[in-house]
């Protein structure tokens, strides 16, 4: 099968590299332009071209595939099937049209559960036991098409959306090249998808980063893992925007004689905790923070250097 692969985020280059390790060819690698990144603004590839680079596999960096020139590129490039990861763009009909057989999509989520731009995060922050990657046969809609394979796994306690994100990407890998086996072979099916079963999971806002000290302990440790390493959780601390990066998810009553509002900052010598609400006092123990203009650093490291007060807040 001669697969073109289109890709732009770094957990496309996992099934790009099983693909390339695969019996079927490469015949092209698609991903963005060079983007300005860092403080200097220096044009910097994506994750997926560094790879094909290193794989040396046949690469164009492009604006997009939808406009004429990109449209070009890929039915230069004559493909059996479009192998589409994490690349960001809802893909037009004559895109869609180019490969011979099938354009196949690797989404992050058992479909039709969390359909959009953010399945993995919204896993985490929802709180699920499971989910899982899809391949799916591409349409126009937003992750409607046809279901061809799918594997599930448990979300696992403490887990952040980096590290989940890293092992769908394997598996999704996996799970790609079996779908390409498996059409070479005339064995795959299609599964319309249950559209009374869909949910979906938007693109992360600004408003989603922000914690809201009210929510409870569990929400708001639900909420850190889902956005490391990216965007990351934030909040202010003394007028200045504050990230957090991780904390211990279980929270404690929280012994005082009077109300303590959520938000409010418990420092002891080596650790920091924090009041939290939702519905009954606690706190969240935070581990590590990124103050702003500054490196990561750990909660003993925050205490020590930022010298916070009892009764001080976050938010």
């Amino acid at each position: 099968m001669r697969v073109a692969f289109l890709g732009n985020a770094r957990w496309s280059v996992t099934p790009l590299e099983y693909v390339a390790a695969s019996r079927h060819p490469v015949v092209l690698v698609a991903t963005r332009e060079p983007r300005p990144s860092g403080r200097g603004g220096t044009l910097t590839p994506t994750k997926v071209a560094d790879a094909a680079r290193r794989l040396d596999l046949p690469l164009r960096e492009l604006a997009t595939v939808r406009d004429d020139a990109g449209l070009a590129v890929l039915r230069e490039a004559e493909p059996d099937v479009l192998a589409v990861v994490a690349y960001g763009e809802i893909l037009t009909a004559d895109v869609l049209a180019v490969p011979r057989l099938m354009p196949v999509n690797v989404h992050f989520s058992l479909l039709p559960a969390l359909r959009g731009a953010a399945p993995v995060q919204r896993a985490v922050m929802l709180g699920l036991a499971e989910t899982g990657v899809t391949t799916m046969r591409m349409d126009e809609g937003l992750d409607t098409g046809a279901i061809l394979l799918q594997a599930s796994t448990g979300v696992r306690p403490e887990e952040d959306a980096g590290a989940l994100a890293g092992r769908l990407a394997r598996r999704g890998g996996e799970l790609l090249v079996e779908t390409l086996d498996r059409l070479a072979a005339g064995t795959l099916t299609e599964t319309p998808q249950d559209e009374a079963a869909a949910t979906y999971a938007p693109k992360i806002t600004r408003e989603d980063e922000i914690v809201d000290w009210s929510r409870s302990a569990v929400e708001i440790a639900r909420q850190v893992r889902a956005l490391f390493p990216k965007p990351g959780a934030s909040t202010t601390f003394r007028g200045k925007r504050l990230k957090i990066h991780r904390v211990s998810s279980e929270g404690f009553a929280v012994i005082s004689q009077e109300p303590v509002p959520p938000g409010s900052l418990l420092p002891q010598r080596d650790s920091l905790f924090v009041v939290t609400g939702g519905g009954a006092p606690g706190s969240l123990q935070i581990d590590v923070v990124q103050p702003e203009g500054k490196k990561p650093m750990w909660a003993r490291e925050f205490v020590n250097g930022y010298r916070p007060q009892p009764g001080e807040r976050l938010g």
